[in-house]
């Protein structure tokens, strides 16, 4: 099992920045890829950027430029995702992700609002 919690979110101006942590604890050995999701207001979730075991990145095409994901120094414990020039459609619940062998795992979300 595999334990997601993320923090960070909250109200922050267009143009300005906002740092989100997802920390994992559990059999954080098993994950392979850790990812950021969204759900807009009215709209399905949609990926933001993952990071693989291996450290290969992927970025949606909306936030490339913009935003970064990294993790911390132990690798499969905290992931981070840096969100600058902040716009107000990034306004969503954003998710952390971790994939481990064939379980999913889900954080509880946390709410970034843009104001414009």
């Amino acid at each position: 099992q595999v334990q997601l919690v993320e923090s960070g979110g909250g109200l922050v101006q267009a143009g300005g920045s906002l740092r989100l942590s997802c920390a994992a604890s559990g059999s954080t050995f098993r994950i392979n890829v850790r990812g950021w999701y969204r759900r807009a207001p009215g709209k399905t979730r949609e990926l933001v950027a993952t990071i693989t075991r291996g450290g290969s990145i992927n970025y949606a095409d909306s936030v490339k430029g913009r935003f970064t994901i990294s993790r911390d120094s132990a690798k499969n414990t905290v992931v981070y995702l840096q969100m600058n020039s902040l716009k107000p459609e990034d306004t969503a619940v954003y998710y952390c992700r971790a994939l481990a062998g064939a379980s999913d795992y889900w954080g509880q979300g946390t709410q970034v609002l843009v104001s414009s």
